[in-house]
């Protein structure tokens, strides 16, 4: 475990030289709210004793944010009126959670930083915090982010990748946002916490040839053939360690024991399976890839100075 957080230091200290070039600081809020990164931490704390497959949902609010429009907070915008959000998108609906605990802590920065902090801000550092709490790597997150007054339902349904996806569809969907095939790969070690519904991984369990029989026989109990029968129906992505970030996941995958398609995708005779090898065995690699992979992803089209606003309830825009 101190692997995973030894080097965190040198790693946050050699990549602060590259917040310039997304307008981003890890210091944005130093003066005029220095407190925001504890009540994040504590707020998480509380959420994670509550239930603590939330810090796996806090992660995926995260990428799910960032992969639409960029890291903008959109996809913590409720319908509204003729307002139409992300949250309906088909890899959003009845999946993405986490908005009640980013609401929590949005509540106490504004009493304490009225009109300062943005929720793009908040996902980013709640995401962070879930994975180290967690027993992850923790990193320096770059602030300075600003709130979207737009969504696009039309870019969470086509822009986030699938868990049918392919390997090829992957390394394009995550080039297509700057990231390379290793950020991909690192970035999929987020599946080593939380759980996927039946109906994600169900082809992969009854159809597939690159999966363990037993594995695939075990998660068929849960999750029956038919579609429509048992769709919600729980699994955890990392049976071994589920509410432990650790390379554990990887581990999984030269087993064949990768719950959705996409996983299993990293390790299936292609251009990730050295990678995926080295992340398997050497825990510290994939801690330190990780927490790059995040801090790239978070520089991922953010709005700064004066676009975009600072919400004062996440969910809904500010009225002008």
């Amino acid at each position: 475990m101190a692997s995973f957080r030894t080097w965190h230091c040198l790693l946050a200290f050699s990549l602060l030289a590259s917040a310039a070039c997304g307008q981003l600081s890890s210091t944005f809020y130093a003066s005029s709210c220095p407190t925001l990164e504890l009540i994040v931490r504590a707020t998480v704390i509380r959420a994670l004793v509550a239930e603590r497959r939330m810090g796996a949902s806090l992660v995926r609010l995260f990428f799910h944010d960032c992969f639409v429009q960029g890291c903008d907070g959109s996809i913590l915008l409720d319908d509204v009126g003729s307002f139409v959000g992300e949250k309906g998108a088909g890899p959003n609906v009845n999946s993405v959670r986490g908005f009640d605990v980013i609401d929590q802590i949005k509540a106490t920065v504004e009493l304490i930083c009225p009109g300062v902090v943005s929720c793009a801000d908040i996902v980013a550092l709640a995401a962070r915090d879930s994975t180290f709490l967690l027993g992850g790597p923790s990193w320096a997150v770059l602030l300075g982010r600003r709130d979207s007054t737009t969504a696009s339902l039309s870019r969470a349904n086509s822009d986030l990748p699938a868990p049918t996806s392919s390997l090829a569809a992957l390394i394009t969907a995550f080039g297509n946002k700057g990231l390379s095939a290793r950020d991909m790969t690192a970035l999929s070690g987020a599946h080593t916490i939380g759980f996927s519904q039946c109906q994600n991984f169900r082809d992969h369990i009854y159809n597939d040839t690159d999966v363990d029989a037993a594995f695939a026989a075990l998660r068929r109990r849960a999750c029956p053939a038919a579609p429509g029968s048992g769709d919600s129906n729980l699994a955890p992505l990392d049976a071994q360690t589920q509410f432990v970030f650790d390379n554990a996941y990887y581990r999984n995958l030269l087993v064949r024991r990768g719950l959705l398609h996409s996983d299993q995708e990293l390790f299936n005779s292609g251009s990730q399976d050295a990678l995926v090898r080295q992340y398997s065995a050497n825990p510290a690699l994939f801690a330190s890839d990780f927490a790059a992979a995040m801090i790239k992803m978070g520089n991922i089209g953010p709005l700064t100075g004066s676009a975009g606003q600072i919400r004062a309830n996440c969910r809904v825009v500010n009225s002008s």
